[in-house]
């Protein structure tokens, strides 16, 4: 039984490498894909189209910090509120390396700050790293989903 990756992204090329990354090594988790911040607290509270979501939290968040409609900073500090979700690894997946960006990410809790490397083959790595890391290596909070893999 594995635990979901929740990724949260809108730009469609980072969406792609990131899949492709997370492809390349070789998890089986499945990848839940959210574009907005906004649909990501939808999921995350199982409300709207996701009220009938599987019970239980993913294994880590992916998330990108300039999302539309609601930002990541908000989507974090949501789940650090939350005593449903506030366990749950989050991972600033961001292309921002504004130093206001990341100590505000860090003040609200964020488990990793990660700077997307613009090299194709270091993005693959450091996705993969994250991936193997978060969804096989660390252990997860209790009540976090796990399901089986989709054939």
């Amino acid at each position: 039984m594995l635990k979901p990756i929740l990724l949260v992204e809108d730009n469609p090329n980072d969406l792609e490498l990131t899949l492709v990354a997370l492809e390349k090594s070789k998890l089986a988790n499945d990848v839940i894909v959210i574009r907005d911040g906004g649909e990501a607290l939808q999921y995350l509270n199982a409300t709207d189209e996701y009220k009938n979501r599987p019970a239980g939290n993913p294994a880590v968040i992916l998330l990108d910090l300039k999302l539309p409609k609601v930002d990541g900073l908000e989507v974090l500090r949501h789940v650090r509120e939350s005593p449903v979700l506030k366990s749950i690894p989050v991972v600033m997946l961001t292309s921002s390396k504004e130093e206001q960006d990341l100590v505000r990410s860090y003040e609200l809790g964020v488990n990793a700050y990660v700077v997307k490397p613009v090299d194709f083959q270091e993005f693959i790595k450091a996705i993969s790293d994250l991936g193997i890391f978060w969804a096989v290596l660390n252990e997860p909070p209790p009540g976090s989903v796990r399901t089986h893999r989709r054939a």
